[in-house]
């Protein structure tokens, strides 16, 4: 019997095809924030989390540290190859927020990196919630590049900047997802937010990985995508920042936002 393949953005298609070279170049999460991800959802032996969009588990592996049961969630199978082999003592179901393969009341917090602006938040925050024990708690983090920061990641922002609008596909922080929390109806209480500096160190090589792993460059034929590294490395080699350099440093910061069910959705 064939699996019936799970609905997903037609972006994130793009991580299924560059899932080994996500894991090589993606940074990992900062354990300052995993840790103030654990206090705040009361995460400890004996809880259970559900991880959506889990990818190749970069997030997952650093969640081993708070001691609660681990479940993750992905829709790409070339991502779930992946994270099975990076991560093999936490099973990855296939699945996605709209559709979460696990029974009412499974978890006692959901967590998600990098992924929920791919969600459909009308279907997947009730379908979290559905998921969630009393009390439970929904935690997602991004690791933010600093964009604009110096020359050469202003340089590059506009390279990738180029092709999303070829395809129409608009930049994650302006699709004002956290909007959505405000709606009426919502199952969940407001956001809270707080930030981590995070730097990432990387050969220069993992640095032009970094950038083939984004969706939208990933969906390109194969011969537009080596033209995108050729222009990635062109830009490293002009930069007095970059040039001649084996390791960079990539800026980023990481976000934190966590909320809770709301008590009168509570079973």
């Amino acid at each position: 019997m064939t699996a019936r393949r799970l609905s997903t953005h037609p972006a994130v298609r793009g991580f299924d095809r560059a899932a080994e070279v996500y894991e090589r170049a993606r940074p990992e999460y900062p354990d300052a924030a995993v840790r103030a991800l654990g206090r705040v959802l009361g995460l400890r032996p004996g809880t259970t989390l559900v991880e959506l969009g889990s990818g190749t588990g970069k997030l997952t592996r650093t969640l081993g540290q708070l001691g609660a049961a681990r479940v993750a969630v992905e829709p790409m199978p070339g991502m779930r190859r992946v994270f099975a082999r990076m991560v093999p003592d936490v099973p990855v179901l296939p699945g996605t927020a709209e559709e979460i393969p696990l029974p009412g009341g499974f978890a006692d917090a959901v967590v998600a990196a990098q992924a929920f602006q791919w969600f459909d938040p009308a279907r997947a925050l009730p379908e979290i919630a559905r998921v969630l024990r009393p009390g439970g708690g929904l935690g997602l983090l991004w690791n933010v590049r600093e964009d604009r920061s110096r020359a050469w990641t202003r340089q590059l922002t506009d390279l990738i900047d180029g092709y999303r609008v070829a395809r129409r596909i608009p930049r994650v922080r302006e699709r004002r997802w956290k909007s959505v929390f405000a709606h009426p109806g919502v199952p969940f209480l407001p956001l809270t937010l707080r930030r981590f500096e995070h730097r990432h160190r990387i050969p220069r090589e993992r640095v032009v990985d970094r950038f083939l792993s984004i969706s939208v460059i990933a969906l390109l034929p194969a011969a537009e995508r080596r033209r995108v590294a050729a222009r990635v490395r062109e830009i490293l080699d002009s930069d007095l920042e970059t040039r001649g350099r084996r390791e960079i440093d990539m800026p980023y910061h990481t976000e934190l936002y966590w909320t809770f069910r709301r008590p009168d959705r509570e079973a």
